[in-house]
């Protein structure tokens, strides 16, 4: 299995950049490329797959807590493909705490047997950047830099620096560079990047990217590297899940709503059930279900299209009433609630929740989580353990009462709890994202509610 894993020396480095690039020109020289993202990041999986073709998939050591199983659904999605290409997260080391093994980047590269590019920033640097690639390449014994790619670079003079430094005092090649062009930056804002959806002629700029690379980049070195990894050993089986065959199951997909891991939704048809996507912006009902499942987004982008498709709130909140289950996850509970207020003005949500959703200035919640739900609820019993993520720019003023007890842990302590999640009859939302390859019991509950 050909594979490569693209890191960052630091957060800002430009490894999206260079990843797109290099995915663009695999594709051109007519590889079948499988795109993977280290961590719960929605929006650059959006990118990889508008470039590949194929759904990229996450690898997040902390919402799937076990080894075998993340090596395992690499496997299963890379071994159709000529190449695998992982995308890290933020920089190499970098994770939950210190543990440099903690939801790292690095942590993958060793759960995958995957040869690291290191994407090092050459912004107003030169034989520094020997130092930087030294320190990372010495740092765990157990990983090696198998190259380095440099971002930013202003000209071939500056590059030939660069590349001199390292490679004279290191044993780690230069396989090239992306020189600095604004032309080839991404939009931001505030969860991040501009998903794919809501951006136009990105093929112009992929096409850049790709060229750049190509012009630049030792792309048949990179192909050597893919192919010298070792090969997985992955002897566990997928995950056993209840036959929930004739299930049907409604979810929330177009331009507000279409934050999915594609694990989640892969796992769902294993059960038999079938799945029915509906956009509550263009359509005039939910499709007649068994259950409903409203994944994140963007509902903020879009409240006054939301607000004006009264149709489409009153059949879900009409769903509700009738205990059809539910399952929101953050985009989706501000739609579950009765508003949401922008610049000052409200517009009407669907009502399941009494509450208010309101944007922030900043980030309000960010990073892994572990909650407990303290009584039934719709994904999971009393008392048992979720692993989860939130990012999120907005609260929810509500009177509801809350659900669940949350925590994130630092390096073995709590740093902080509070509560979240509400239950109402048959539908659960809350601000958290989880996997449900953490725990079988996860999907049970919630199908088993269809059900019954």
């Amino acid at each position: 299995m050909n594979k490569i894993l693209i890191a960052a020396a630091s957060s800002g480095a430009g490894k999206t950049t260079v990843t797109l690039g290099i995915m663009q020109a695999l594709k051109k020289r007519g590889f079948a490329v499988q795109p993977f993202k280290v961590g719960p990041d929605y929006i650059d999986t959006n990118y990889h797959q508008a470039i590949t073709g194929v759904a990229s998939i996450n690898l997040d050591s902390f919402l799937i807590d076990d080894d075998e199983m993340l090596a395992s659904l690499f496997q299963k999605h890379g071994e159709s493909a000529d190449i695998s290409v992982i995308e890290g997260v933020m920089g190499l080391f970098d994770g939950l705490g210190t543990d440099r093994d903690n939801a790292s980047t690095s942590f993958i590269a060793k759960c995958t047997k995957t040869p690291v590019i290191l994407v090092v920033d050459g912004k107003a640097i030169s034989t520094s950047a020997a130092a930087i690639v030294d320190g990372f390449n010495r740092f765990d014994p157990e990983l090696k830099i198998a190259g380095v790619i440099i971002n930013r670079v202003a000209s071939e003079n500056h590059f030939s620096l660069i590349k001199g430094a390292i490679e004279r005092y290191t044993d780690v090649p230069v396989l090239g560079y992306l020189p600095k062009n604004a032309a080839v930056a991404l939009p931001e804002r505030h969860l991040g990047l501009v998903p794919q959806e809501e951006m136009t002629e990105l093929e112009a700029k992929w096409e850049l990217l790709s060229d750049l690379i190509t012009t630049h980049v030792d792309l048949d070195k990179l192909l050597e590297i893919s192919k010298s990894s070792e090969n997985l050993s992955t002897s566990k089986a997928q995950m056993k899940v209840a036959d929930f065959s004739g299930l049907r199951v409604a979810y929330a997909l177009d331009a507000a709503f279409h934050f999915y891991y594609q694990d989640n939704l892969d796992l769902i048809r294993l059960t038999g059930a079938e799945l029915i996507p509906f956009s509550p912006l263009e359509d005039n009902e939910v499709p007649e279900a068994d259950f409903i499942y409203i994944g994140g987004g963007f509902p903020e982008i879009f409240a006054k299209q939301l607000n004006d498709n009264r149709s489409m709130r009153k059949s879900i909140l009409a769903a509700h009433e009738k205990g059809i289950p539910i399952y929101a996850e953050c985009g989706g509970l501000m739609y579950l609630g009765s508003s949401l207020e922008m610049e000052g003005k409200q517009y009407e949500m669907v009502g399941v929740f009494n509450g208010i959703s309101k944007m922030t200035t900043r980030l309000r919640k960010f990073g892994y989580c572990i909650a407990e739900p303290l009584e039934e609820t719709l994904i999971g019993k009393k008392g048992m353990s979720i692993r989860g993520h939130e990012f999120h720019h907005s609260v929810f003023e509500t009177t509801e009462t809350a659900c669940m007890k949350l925590s994130k842990k630092r390096d073995g302590e709590i740093v902080k709890e509070w509560r979240g999640g509400y239950q109402k009859g048959n539908t659960f939302a809350s601000y958290l994202h989880i996997h449900f390859y953490q725990n079988p019991a996860i999907l049970m509950q919630m199908f088993g509610a269809g059900k019954r």
